[in-house]
């Protein structure tokens, strides 16, 4: 269809200053900008006039969602946060949320015994980890996804500080309703994800399964959801037969700025500088053998970890060391009974992620590699604290503080 149709379903008012846009202003722009930009380019993907009109007729943006930059306003680092990794990283595991996946994944294995062997034998991911997903995710398919997923992709797509990204989602969720996913089934979280298990559009067109022969249907389907969740991560690089990882004991010798999927060695050296697994385990032969990496989500205030390759294709799940940690321990709990971490969570976080992004910008100032000055106390910003700590007479930590903040911002 013609550029002038879809411009006459998507009328646009005269563009005001974008420096002073009010709600009312920004509808007007995200409206030119579907016409003029995204229009285009969603055509050019086999997206049909009657598809795309269809989609965002009645869609305004939703300037409630986070991290959106508004048309004429700098970027910010917010401090309104959204994640757990903004505050104390022990929030994140909650035991009533903790027990509530793990119980819940338990008595399902029983119930999809097949599926679940099936879906282990297909794709290696055992059975523990693949419901651990499920579970943090949708609860099973339990949790209520109030949101419009293209209302949410678009505005993101159009204002949010990530805008490419959300950009190939909106595209890709626009394909999949060209390819008959009904509107109906446009349900997201406020990030845009779909289904039971939390498919981005872009992950549902590459990992997608239709495991029970009927369509690969995320949203109703328990054996489409668990073979999906078990394509994806094999997609993205599961290693059949090994472990997620081990929680550990680092003696003060260990320096807790060694840790990183960059960083890898034996699991037997790491052994051979006094890490230790907990409860006086020694490490299997197999993983022994192999590579792992050091993992301390909260520097010294917190349980430490080696971790194998698969870790790293959790967190390709979801972009976080707690979620990565989640799904093991859950699934550890599932397999191998309820037993709680050994090493307690400290006392730390409070702070704003703004105040640690300014912090960051501090040490790249001083040449440390931080990972990007995000807000984020990811493993790069971790081993940088320590690092600076070490050459500055304080004894590392490997996490940021009040103190440190006040230091190097």
């Amino acid at each position: 269809m013609k550029r002038s149709l879809i411009a006459a379903a998507f009328f646009c008012a005269s563009l005001l200053a974008p420096s002073f846009a009010s709600a009312q202003d920004v509808n007007a722009l995200f409206r030119d900008w579907l016409v003029n930009d995204l229009w285009p380019q969603a055509s050019a993907n086999g997206v049909s006039a009657e598809t795309f009109n269809g989609a965002f007729s009645g869609v305004k943006p939703n300037l409630k969602l986070p991290d959106l930059v508004m048309p004429g306003k700098e970027e910010q680092t917010p401090k309104v946060q959204h994640q757990a990794e903004f505050s104390s990283p022990g929030k994140y595991f909650a035991p009533n949320v903790v027990g509530g996946v793990t119980a819940g994944g338990r008595s399902r294995m029983a119930r999809y015994k097949n599926v679940l062997a099936a879906v282990e034998k297909n794709y290696g991911v055992p059975a523990g980890i693949v419901l651990a997903i499920w579970g943090r995710e949708s609860g099973f398919g339990n949790a209520k996804i109030p949101h419009n997923a293209i209302e949410v992709l678009g505005t993101k797509a159009f204002m949010s500080t990530r805008k490419d990204m959300f950009r190939a989602e909106i595209l890709a969720a626009l394909v999949m309703m060209q390819r008959g996913v009904p509107a109906s089934a446009m349900k997201s979280s406020w990030a845009g994800a779909l289904g039971q298990p939390q498919f981005l559009p872009t992950s549902y067109l590459r990992h997608a399964v239709d495991f029970d022969g009927d369509g690969a249907d995320i949203w109703n389907s328990e054996a489409d959801t668990l073979a999906s969740i078990g394509n994806y991560l094999a997609n993205h690089g599961w290693v059949r037969g090994r472990d997620w990882g081990f929680e550990v004991t680092v003696p003060e010798s260990v320096s807790c700025a060694l840790e990183g999927p960059d960083r890898g060695r034996k699991i037997s050296d790491w052994a051979a500088m006094g890490i230790a697994r907990v409860g006086g385990r020694p490490f299997p032969d197999h993983e022994a053998r192999q590579e792992g990496y050091l993992m301390m989500p909260a520097g010294r205030y917190g349980p430490a970890f080696i971790v194998t390759p698969n870790f790293y294709v959790l967190k390709d799940y979801n972009e976080s060391d707690l979620y990565a940690l989640f799904v093991g321990h859950a699934a550890d709990r599932m397999t191998y009974g309820d037993k709680s971490f050994v090493g307690g969570w400290g006392k730390v976080g409070g702070l704003y992620r703004s105040d640690v992004a300014a912090m960051q910008r501090g040490m790249e100032r001083l040449g440390y590699d931080v990972g990007g000055a995000d807000g984020l106390a990811g493993f790069k910003t971790r081993r940088s604290i320590g690092d600076w700590q070490a050459k500055n007479g304080r004894k590392p930590t490997c996490f940021p503080d009040a103190g440190i903040v006040a230091a190097l911002r």
